[in-house]
């Protein structure tokens, strides 16, 4: 399927299906609907007053336009209110367009939708990842597709001008998108620490990145004695993935991204229990899925700056080797931790991770990881939680995920709750009291960053969706690629 912007006109384009947005603030037809409806046959109007149209965001209508016209069907679709238009209302709008289209087996669709902040290349970026991310059906893991794929061809995005180089990030960004959806989403039969590994490999390989795998002996040598400590259960080998983009010259600034690898947790010897949702633990790899998603699109768009990609991956399970509660573990940089709960393994592959990030000399560190339960009843599933320890840096992921239409809320640093995790025989304990779990979990992994800007982020609401948002497909959502591509190239 081709995606095309260019100065075309609804008036002057003809096609299967035409599509329009219209603002909640009074539907009305303008001076120059009022052109596109003469075109019609005054099918535009009936279609607004049939169907009741009030323009809410996401909201839609199609109809057939009558014989001998250039047009076969026309859609709407609603923006919400005009003052509110941002480029989510636009990629949400494309979801609902696209959705339209692939129902009634349109080859040819026309969109017009305005534009957000008075930005053309932010527009174009937007509707392209809305439709894009719509159309992507996994049946992987079907002996018999359920969806049928879209008869899509090519899709104008009529009066924005020629925004070839918008579409190609957009593409970019949504391959990456995909790949983390696809990676959450498959089985831990399916996505195992072997497996991650060998995707690292494959992305750096087609990108020109070098990658790094380090296995159970060299992470011994770097002291990893925490990332390990969780590893040491499993049949499966951990592997510790580290790829790196250079830019051809001079990178303006050297960033990391390190995401949590369990590709499944059962908890260890602290069982998830009956209602734990063991069952979907497959997803506790969201991290390294979207750090693998961002290295893909970054690897592909070249931009100027350097960037390590790294993930700590391993299983959480249980067999004669697996790690005990009251077990001692020593963390690379030398920091003694008392392991109170085998459940709370994700800090401890972080620990290391973070440790071995802060080596590499970088101007910031963002870890992301499905971290705690404790965030998703603070924040719900749509909002991931945020802490930092550099409010310059916090901006800029603030502003790159308000672009990228995916929601974070910055939470308190409140260092008098590490009193909550510090241990009697060691330097800190795993987890501490129930309240402010989230927070504590932060607490924890701050004592291994020093003194680079670091900020963690934890997505383990908006890494799925139980119901389809208006944008997502239901399931893995590929959160928080978008965010962590803008931030990378400097969007926001």
């Amino acid at each position: 399927m081709e995606i095309r912007a260019s100065e075309t006109t609804w008036l002057n384009w003809s096609g299967d299906a035409l599509a329009v947005g219209l603002f909640e603030d009074g539907i009305e037809i303008t001076e120059e609907l009022t052109k596109l409806d003469e075109k019609l046959a005054g099918t535009l109007k009936e279609l607004i007053e049939e169907t009741e149209f009030k323009g809410s965001l996401g909201s839609s209508a199609v109809t057939r336009v009558g014989a001998n016209n250039s047009i076969r069907k026309i859609m709407i679709v609603g923006l919400g209110k005009e003052d509110a238009l941002n480029p989510d209302s636009l990629r949400r709008a494309a979801a609902a367009i696209t959705r339209m289209a692939k129902q009634q087996n349109c080859k040819t669709l026309g969109i017009s939708l305005p534009l957000a902040n008075d930005n053309p290349e932010m527009t174009v970026g937007a509707i392209a990842e809305g439709i894009l991310l719509t159309l992507h059906v996994d049946n992987r893991f079907k002996s018999e597709p359920e969806d049928k794929a879209s008869k899509l061809e090519t899709v104008d995005l009529l009066g924005l001008g020629n925004q070839e180089a918008a579409i190609t990030k957009a593409k970019a960004i949504c391959d990456g998108v995909i790949l983390a959806r696809e990676l959450v989403a498959a089985p831990a039969n399916a996505v195992t620490p072997i497996t991650l590994a060998e995707t690292a490999a494959e992305i750096a390989t087609q990108s020109g990145m070098s990658i790094e795998i380090l296995e159970q002996e060299e992470c011994e040598k770097l002291g990893m004695g925490a990332f390990l400590g969780v590893a040491k259960a499993s049949d499966l080998p951990p592997k510790f993935i580290h790829i790196t983009y250079k830019p051809a010259g001079t990178p303006r600034r050297k960033l990391a991204i390190v995401g949590k690898g369990l590709t499944f947790d059962s908890g260890g010897l602290n069982i998830k229990g009956v209602g734990s949702g063991i069952e979907t633990m497959k997803m506790d790899m969201g991290g390294a899925g979207a750090t693998l998603g961002a290295a893909k699109a970054i690897g592909n768009l070249k931009p100027d700056v350097e960037v390590h990609f790294i993930s700590a991956a391993t299983e959480n399970m249980i067999s004669g080797k697996a790690l005990h509660p009251g077990d001692i573990l020593t963390a690379s940089n030398g920091k003694t931790i008392e392991v109170n709960n085998t459940d709370a393994e994700g800090r401890l592959t972080l620990a290391d991770a973070l440790v071995f990030a802060e080596k590499l000399g970088v101007d910031a560190i963002v870890d992301l990881a499905t971290l705690t339960g404790a965030c998703v009843v603070a924040l719900g599933d749509n909002i991931a939680g945020m802490w930092g320890t550099d409010d310059s840096l916090v901006s800029e992921i603030k502003a790159a995920s308000e672009i990228a239409g995916e929601k974070f809320w910055q939470m308190p640093m409140e260092d008098k709750y590490f009193d909550g995790i510090k241990s009697p025989i060691a330097d800190m304990k795993n987890t501490g009291p129930r309240g402010g779990g989230s927070i504590t979990a932060a607490l924890f992994l701050k004592q291994f960053v020093k003194e680079t800007p670091w900020v963690h982020l934890d997505i383990a609401g908006p890494v799925w969706a139980d119901k389809d948002d208006g944008c997502n497909n239901s399931g893995a959502t590929g959160f928080p690629v978008r965010t962590l591509v803008n931030w990378v190239i400097g969007n926001g």
